[in-house]
């Protein structure tokens, strides 16, 4: 469910437009280079954003459906769609969780890790143009 917007009672300056626009433009600049690269993989980009945060947990190599609709600010019944789309398409797999028999984890197959890595890296490469992430001496 998308969160309300805020009432906000600031001043907004000229300055504060422009860089407003700045950023809206570099974001979807961002995006709709992240789709040409997510689609001549032959993967949506929601199929590469669902791998991704499947991947990005820090202590762990899956995630769960809610987790994967949070991450995706979508439904879960959304989610459990796409996590479908992305099995048939042999990038993830479903496994039952074997402390708690009501989770379901989502898992990279072998292809869809080998999908993810590709795609990474090129996104990698996209976001250092920007100058502000993944610099050379972070970790």
């Amino acid at each position: 469910m998308p969160a309300k917007p805020r009432k906000v009672a600031q001043t907004v300056t000229r300055a504060d437009l422009e860089e407003l626009s700045e950023f809206r433009y570099r974001l979807r600049r961002f995006l709709r280079i992240s789709e040409e690269i997510a689609r001549a993989e032959g993967v949506t980009p929601l199929q590469y954003m669902l791998m991704l945060h499947t991947r990005a947990f820090a202590d762990r190599d899956w995630a769960t459906v809610g987790e994967i609709a949070e991450r995706l600010q979508a439904s879960s019944h959304g989610t459990v769609a796409l996590i479908t789309r992305c099995e048939a398409a042999g990038l993830v797999e479903r496994i039952q969780s074997i402390d708690d028999k009501r989770q379901v984890q989502v898992h990279l197959t072998p292809e869809g890790e080998r999908c993810l890595m590709r795609l990474a890296a090129a996104h990698k490469s996209e976001v250092q143009s920007f100058g502000w992430a993944f610099r050379e001496d972070s970790a």
